[in-house]
């Protein structure tokens, strides 16, 4: 009776072990699987109204007869823009059930962050230099540069778009000062609506 007893507590203790060391390997696989994973929720229709955006910021900037209210229309148009990336971002991770916050969505935010933020700050300090003529290419290197490292963790096309604004920034700083604002015009809005149409089409939305 008692090594009965003792077989079937062996037995059991040997299937609680298995079950473990299936929920660990599930576990491992699937954190595995999210790291390797492409961040798929980069939203094309979004990226499409953030180069409306642009275009109107560029249209209201070129009017404007100071560097301080030329600047001040291309940072609202910035807040505006950012508002509308974040919010279709999370709306369309929520509806591809991609998560953000870890795995490939967690490294895309990450990797995309830190130049934006180099941005924002050099802006503050050319501006204070009255270096304001710098400033389309500067922002058009830098969130090119982000959008690529961003791209790294998505889907191929993204790291393509950041490259094509990382171009435009680069001929924009040789290129005349007045041109800026085109430059803003072709990158901010026009390649953001063409990217947004391919994303939206081969990625749903």
């Amino acid at each position: 009776m008692l090594s009965a007893m003792l077989t079937d507590r062996r037995s059991r203790f040997r299937g609680h072990l298995q079950r473990q060391h299936a929920l660990e390997n599930l576990r491992f696989i699937r954190e595995t699987m999210e790291r390797s994973a492409s961040f798929t929720a980069v939203p094309g229709w979004g990226g499409v109204a953030m180069g409306i955006t642009g275009l109107v910021a560029a249209s209201i900037a070129v009017r404007q007869s100071s560097p301080r209210a030329w600047l001040a229309t291309w940072l609202i148009a910035a807040l505006v823009a950012m508002a509308i990336g974040a919010t279709t971002l999370v709306w369309k991770a929520r509806n591809a059930d991609v998560p953000l916050l870890s795995g490939a969505g967690q490294k895309f935010v990450l990797t995309l962050s830190p130049p934006l933020v180099a941005g924002g700050l050099l802006t503050a300090a050319l501006y204070a230099a009255g270096m304001t003529g710098i400033l389309p290419g500067l922002w058009l290197v830098l969130y090119g540069a982000g959008v690529i490292t961003g791209g790294a963790f998505s889907v191929k096309i993204v790291p393509v778009m950041g490259l094509c604004l990382m171009s435009l920034g680069a001929v924009a700083l040789v290129a005349p000062a007045s041109w800026g604002n085109w430059f803003l015009a072709i990158g901010f809005g026009g390649i953001h609506i063409v990217f947004g149409l391919l994303i939206a089409r081969s990625y749903g939305g």
